[in-house]
């Protein structure tokens, strides 16, 4: 199987996902289908369906945080040494060429991307134009609206 790179961050809030799931979530759930169970005929009982269908929800997402981070390659951008180059888990500052706009992007896996916190996923367009550019390279990314030219401004490790 294939490591998947992951944050230190993003590992920590898969690991309290999981640990939530199993000690919250799931008995919680184990409570409600004995509850549904003790009303008797389970054909037409509701509440039972749904405990069930919750119930499977939430062990597939045991599984599936359980094998991410079986195959997770866990990376600390602090401590990377780069050489000024733009690699995952850098912070990267960038300048749209046309507009002037200054964007601040962190380039992190799938599970942690969040656009509206400045976090990108690594298999993006535009994290994929940026891997291995340094500070002041041009990165052009193939956008809807046609080709964006971005001045990279900073590269920072954080």
């Amino acid at each position: 199987m294939a490591t998947i790179p992951i944050t230190k961050r993003g590992a920590e809030k898969l690991k309290e996902e999981l640990h939530r799931l199993k000690t919250v979530d799931r008995p919680a759930v184990i409570n409600a289908i004995a509850e549904a169970r003790a009303q008797g005929d389970l054909s037409e009982n509701a509440e039972y369906d749904a405990a069930k269908d919750r119930q499977g929800f939430i062990e597939g997402r045991i599984a599936e945080i359980e094998g991410k981070l079986s195959a997770a390659q866990i990376i600390d951008p602090s401590v990377l040494d780069a050489g000024g180059k733009v690699v995952f888990g850098a912070t990267v500052e960038l300048e749209d060429e046309d507009s002037g706009a200054a964007v601040t992007y962190q380039i992190v896996g799938e599970d942690e991307a969040d656009l509206k916190q400045g976090l990108i996923n690594i298999s993006s367009p535009i994290a994929r134009a940026l891997i291995g550019k340094e500070e002041g390279d041009t990165a052009e990314v193939q956008a809807p609206g046609g080709t964006r030219r971005y001045e990279i401004v900073a590269v920072r490790y954080a």
